[in-house]
């Protein structure tokens, strides 16, 4: 089994791939990265790349039957395998846009973790 890091940059190889194969079949899909983040057209990028994130995250709730608050009935079914793959597409935009911007996954888990202490300590020791 993978560790946990490993797995990290492997999933950050596999969309670097995709995005390369993106580039060959589509020429100029993507500007060369890393990006230079204080431009407007990579700033433009980012923001578009990421929205799509978010609306394939939007689309894994879709898959929540029960989500609703004024619904009166239960629907006992849920499409987990659908609702993953629309999570997975969204995590896939979010990992494109990092590496646009020239994030490691060594760079993503030490800013995780960091922000993770910092998340903690404010339940611990008050907002």
């Amino acid at each position: 089994m993978l560790a946990s890091t490993d797995k990290l940059e492997e999933m950050f190889e596999l969309r670097e791939e995709f995005m390369q194969l993106l580039c060959e079949r589509f020429p100029g899909y993507y500007p060369q990265w890393p990006i230079d983040l204080s431009k407007k057209e990579s700033q433009t990028l980012v923001r578009d790349t990421t929205l799509r994130g978010v609306e394939e995250i939007f689309e894994s709730l879709a898959e929540l039957k029960n989500a609703k608050p004024h619904r009166q009935t239960e629907v006992s079914q849920l499409d987990r395998a659908a609702f993953l793959e629309e999570m997975v597409d969204g995590l896939n935009y979010f990992f494109t846009t990092l590496k646009l911007v020239g994030v490691t996954p060594d760079e993503l888990q030490d800013a995780y973790l960091k922000k993770h202490d910092k998340i903690c300590r404010r339940l611990i020791d008050g907002y």
